[in-house]
Parts: C-alpha cells; structure tokens; sequence
C-alpha cells in the first residue's frame, strides 16, 4: 500500500468508526484507541502529499530533541513556533505577565478579531523577549522535563543521568539482536512538572537483513495537525539513527493510543480526503556530522510535490 494512503485510511477508519468524546482542552474529538500504521522508508520519504508538511519545521524540532534541549530559544531562533503555546500559556497565566487578559486565548482569537489582534502583539512580544532576553528565556522559555530531557538526560534516584540516545545507539552497534532497544519519554515522575506531557511516548528499534525499523508508540495523537508531524519526524530519526549504525533503513510502524480528530478539523479533515497523494520525496542527508551536531540545512527532501497546505486550529 502506497505510505500515504496508510494515514488517510486512518481519518476514514475515525470518521466511520470513532466516538464523540470530550478532552482536556475542551474543544472535542472523534476517537477511537488503538491503531497501526506501517510506512515503508525504502519505497519513500512519508512526508504527505495530499497538504504541504513543513519539513524545516519537524527538523529544527527533532534536532532540538537529540540535543536535549528544552527551552524554545533555540527552536525560535530556528524560526520554528511549534512549541510557542504552551510556553506562551505558562506567561500568561504567571505573576509577571502585566498585558491585557489573554484567558482561553486559543480559542477567543478564532472568534473576535480585536482580541486575535492583541494576542498576536503580546504573543510577538513574548517572543522577542525569549530570543533577547536571557533571564526572561529561562524562566519562561523552559518547558520542564520534555522530550529532550527524557531522551539525553533522564534523571536517576541515585544522582546522574542516563542518555537514552546513546545507549540505544551503542546497543544497535553491539547487541542488534536485543530486544530492549527502548527508548522511553514518559516519566511519572515529571509528568506533573511538563508544559505536555509526551504524547510519543516510547519507541523501539529492531534489526534485520540489515535494515533498522522503529515502532512508536503514542498515546495521544491529533490526527490532522499533530500526527502527519509525528509520522515525519520519526521516520527521520529512523534514518538517522540507521546512518549512525551503519543500517539501511526499514520501517517505521506506528502504534496509536487515543487516535482523535477534533471537531473544529472536521472541514479540514474532509478537503484533505478529498485530494489524491503522489509520490512521496525522498530523504538525502549532505553531511558525514554524527546524529548531535548535524545541521538543520544538511537534511533535505527532493521530489516534494504537495498540494496547498490546509490550515487549522491548535487545542492547547
């Protein structure tokens, strides 16, 4: 089955057959629990077609990960605002914020235009504030122990730390067969302490006829907006971690927990079934720098030939 056509069957598969269920951010969703995809990275690059995906984005982010980093200064100065949210609810809802009263300001800015307005001034300010100010980046740009820091820097009851990244690297090198090349983002004890608790909650690697294949599984995906970033964004670590082990890669298989579309996609949701995929691009990587210090600009698709990206809301 062509790697796209996998993702669409999954919105028809929740539009037949999901339920109407109420959420965290109070908008709504249709979802069903449990379900797989299973994308082939030899036939093609999973970067859908069917609706612009901006790549830059899923690489400054993913990049932003391996680095363990969790402050979005440096996905800001990587002009990337994917994460700007939830650091931005963080200020508004402090002490320190003096602005005008930004509550519920996800879903009050779709609404009323003189309230969008105002949002966007503080929003910029905020932002500006993370890039040039650093004592304001660090006390609003950090949003707890997110992937990053799950993923290199994982706190032990002892002291120290354990860097899932390169253990898991140094198992595939030395021990493909093993059955624990395991990497865990969701921590119980940080949990409370995150802006968003990790949606992509663990992944698993196996080796065969030298090829790398990686399962994720995740608890909580946004079909429309979220997962189309997930799906690109792992398939991307699968390459590189298989370029660092000397691999071929093989596949990415997708696990989902709680498979939603939110109810304000709906529209969305309809005019993406609605277009026909092409051929996926494929992935070239222009550096021989290891997976920690490659550059954003070394990682490109060719053949990417998608159609009008289709806009919609963020839940926060």
């Amino acid at each position: 089955m062509h790697n796209e056509q996998q993702y669409l069957d999954l919105l028809q598969y929740v539009l037949d057959h999901g339920h109407k269920k109420g959420d965290r951010t109070g908008t709504g969703t249709i979802s069903t629990f449990g379900y797989q995809m299973r994308f082939d990275l030899q036939e093609s690059f999973p970067l859908l077609t069917t609706k612009k995906i901006p790549f830059g984005l899923i690489k400054s982010e993913l990049l932003w990960f391996l680095h363990g980093d969790t402050n979005i200064k440096y996905l800001l100065e990587h002009n990337n605002h994917i994460w700007d949210e939830w650091a931005f609810k963080n200020y508004i809802e402090s002490t320190d914020y003096k602005g005008p009263d930004m509550t519920d300001f996800g879903r009050r800015s779709l609404i009323d235009d003189e309230f969008a307005q105002a949002y966007k001034i503080q929003k910029s300010k905020f932002d500006k504030a993370i890039l040039d100010d650093p004592d304001f980046a660090e006390k609003f740009g950090n949003l707890g122990d997110v992937y990053g820091a799950q993923w290199r820097h994982w706190q032990k009851r002892d002291g120290g730390f354990i860097d899932q990244i390169k253990n898991v690297i140094e198992q595939i090198k030395t021990t493909p067969n093993s059955r624990r090349l395991i990497v865990s983002a969701w921590n119980p004890e940080d949990v409370p302490t995150m802006a968003l608790p990790p949606c992509h909650t663990m992944f698993q690697f196996y080796v065969n006829d030298g090829k790398l294949s990686c399962q994720l599984y995740q608890r909580s995906g946004d079909l429309f907006l979220g997962v189309p970033f997930n799906i690109a964004s792992y398939a991307l670590l699968t390459h590189l971690i298989a370029r660092e082990t000397g691999l071929e890669v093989g596949e990415f298989i997708h696990t989902l927990g709680d498979a939603h579309i939110y109810l304000n996609h709906l529209d969305q949701v309809h005019e993406q079934l609605s277009r026909q995929p092409v051929a996926g691009p494929q992935l070239e990587i222009k550096s021989n720098k290891s997976i920690f210090e490659i550059d954003s600009k070394d990682i490109i698709v060719n053949d990417y030939n998608p159609q009008p990206a289709i806009k919609a809301p963020v839940a926060v």
